[in-house]
């Protein structure tokens, strides 16, 4: 007949608990022995008795086998803070990507009351909000575009009073320029004794004609001379 099962649970009998510890402990340690021969796997069996004894199996080296365990321990936790953290990020994300794309479609449907669209779902309260707020920004355009005209009024006065000063200026400049040039000429006519503002009248038809008489009666003078000369010598 086949061995019959036995109940798991502590056995309260310490002689018998003791010897049930010295048979499964040395079936314990058999058994890691052939599955490390076995399957070259490395094994280490820690056993700590009731009564604080220490017993201890190693296929190879128990201090190598228990660092590379730490390792592998490390990066599992590792692995899973890593992991956790992704989910966290992604769900963040997700929850971001949710919320934003919430506020795109409230501006959306904002800006299509704001145009007079869509009106019929709105209450009217919500009409009456929506029109303070028409109100308020309409207000705002207004002020800001009287302080655009405001400014370029102010900057065409500017303009206005700089071009005034330049053509002051040239003004300025033109007379001073004349006034030189009639300097020169004063000095000019002094240092050739010419009065520049002498003015020469034509001269009348009598003196051209006595002048004219004068020029044809010259030679008749000149005959009656030599006559009154030949006439003394005879």
């Amino acid at each position: 007949m086949g061995r019959g099962k036995i109940e798991i649970k502590r056995i309260e009998n310490a002689t018998s608990r003791q010897v049930t510890f010295s048979k499964r402990r040395g079936g314990l340690l058999k058994k890691a022995h052939e599955l490390s021969v076995l399957c070259d796997a490395q094994v280490a069996l820690i056993i700590f008795s009731n009564t604080g004894k220490l017993l201890e199996y190693a296929s190879s080296s128990m201090k190598e086998i228990l660092g590379r365990y730490e390792k592998y321990h490390e990066g599992i936790q590792t692995r899973r803070v890593a992991q956790y953290d992704n989910d966290v990020m992604v769900q963040y994300w997700n929850h971001e990507l949710l919320r934003m794309k919430q506020q795109i479609e409230c501006s959306y449907q904002t800006q299509r009351h704001m145009m007079g669209e869509d009106l019929g779902i709105l209450s009217l309260k919500e009409l009456q909000h929506l029109e303070q707020h028409i109100d308020i920004g309409l207000s705002r355009v207004r002020a800001r575009k009287d302080q655009i005209l405001l400014e370029e009024i102010n900057n065409l006065r500017r303009k206005e009073r700089q071009w005034h000063e330049e053509n002051e200026m040239l003004l300025r400049k033109i007379a001073s320029a004349k006034g030189r040039t009639q300097v020169a000429v004063k000095s000019f006519s002094l240092q050739n004794g010419v009065n520049p503002m002498e003015t020469r009248e034509p001269p009348s038809t009598d003196e051209v004609s006595v002048r004219f008489s004068a020029q044809g009666n010259q030679p008749n003078l000149r005959e009656n001379q030599n006559l009154q000369t030949s006439l003394q010598l005879a």
